[in-house]
Order: structure tokens, then sequence, then C-alpha cells
């Protein structure tokens, strides 16, 4: 079993900032990669942030040059640094991890932005 907990979320004002961490527990086996996924009301949830298989950050268009994501793999934890928060980032923000043959993700943390 894998347990993703997410925990930052809130509400700011636009342009504003967050930061979302997530722990990772139970029995998963290497490699995995972590990451953020977000889905907003009548959307289907999708992938923001990530790494490549050689731990490159990778992000959305909608995202990129705003958000950052690091992971301290010792304490399997990924974070994701918002800045210059716009009310279009209003969503639930999901943990997750990817393993060979599965994906996890965790209960979400929801993340309003008001203009």
């Amino acid at each position: 079993q894998v347990q993703l907990v997410e925990s930052g979320g809130g509400s700011v004002q636009s342009g504003g900032s967050l930061r979302l961490s997530c722990a990772a527990s139970g029995s998963f086996s290497s490699p995995v990669i972590m990451g953020w996924d977000r889905q907003t009301p009548g959307q289907r949830r999708g992938q923001i942030a990530t790494f490549t298989s050689d731990g490159v950050p990778t992000y959305a268009d909608s995202v990129k040059g705003r958000f950052t994501i690091t992971a301290d793999s010792a304490k399997n934890m990924v974070f994701l640094q918002m800045y210059d928060l716009k009310p279009d980032d209003t969503a639930v923000y999901y943990c997750t991890m990817a393993t060979i043959g599965a994906k996890y993700w965790g209960r979400g943390t929801q993340v309003t932005v008001s203009s």
C-alpha cells in the first residue's frame, strides 16, 4: 500500500505564493517518480509538474516559470513551490507517485486563488 499525504493548500490572493508538501509512505519499490497533478471543477485531472527519469523537473506550460518542484528522496517527500498564483490556478492539487506499472494519487489539497 502506498500512502501520499498532501499539505499546504489554502486560499491566497492573485499574485500570492503557496508551498505544497507531500509525504509518501508504505511499500513501494524503486524507481519511483513523484509529481503533482491538479483538477479544476468540470475538468480532467492533469499533470502539472514531475521529473523525467533522469531527475530533471518538467512542467505543464500553464505553470512553467511560476511553479518549482523539488524532492527529498531520503524522506520520500516532494514539494511544489507556487509563485505568482492566478485565479486559473484554483484547483485540487494531488501528489502523485509513479512506479513501474502503477500510479498513485493522494487525496488532494485545495488551492483557491482570488482575484
